[in-house]
């Protein structure tokens, strides 16, 4: 399942450590907002945590390190 831009943006922020709160400010975002955008990509991509998220991003080429 593919990703949008914006859990491609959010997906990169969480990979460079910044924290929901940095990202929701960086992106003129809530909290919640970032929050949910989150959970999709957990669901999209099958996994249960950040670490996941970010292995699968590396895996699939989508950020560099």
């Amino acid at each position: 399942m593919a990703l949008t831009k914006r859990e491609h943006q959010i997906l990169e922020l969480i990979a460079n450590e910044l924290t929901t709160e940095q990202i929701a400010h960086t992106l003129c975002i809530s909290i919640p907002t970032v929050e949910s955008h989150r959970r999709n990509m957990f669901r999209k991509l099958g996994v249960q945590s950040v670490v996941g998220l970010v292995k699968e991003a590396l895996k699939n080429g989508w950020i560099k390190v």
